[in-house]
């Protein structure tokens, strides 16, 4: 008999274990990014109703808010086709953003701010 111990660790090897991707994960990645198109196309439909019902003042924010709804879809996309490649490569690093949603709900205060200022100020 051998007197080398049955398991041993080895140092220099490193195991590489497949990770398992659930399907559901895939499915989370779509619905989140049609949660985040709903939210831009309830945005689009407010600046379309402030671009033809509104005067000055409501075309101006029209044209905010048609910006932000812009920008959070091209978020949308590109957070989507990350997602979706970390997934298919199987990576176990953390699919979240911490920065992007803030940076995109700060974009929207400013815009509401605006248009109250603007809304206030003008004759």
């Amino acid at each position: 008999m051998s007197t080398q111990p049955l398991l041993q660790r080895t140092a220099q090897k490193r195991i590489a274990l497949p990770v398992r991707v659930e399907p559901k994960v895939f499915f989370a990645n779509e619905r989140t990014f049609l949660s985040w198109l709903h939210f831009t196309v309830v945005l689009g439909g407010l600046s379309v109703g402030l671009l033809n019902f509104g005067d000055k003042v409501g075309k101006i924010s029209a044209g905010m808010f048609s910006l932000v709804a812009v920008a959070i879809m091209i978020y949308a996309l590109i957070t989507f086709h990350w997602r979706a490649a970390a997934i298919r490569k199987r990576s176990g690093a953390p699919y979240d953003d911490r920065f992007g949603p803030t940076v995109l709900c700060l974009a929207l205060l400013a815009a509401i701010i605006v248009n109250f200022v603007l809304r206030f100020t003008a004759d």
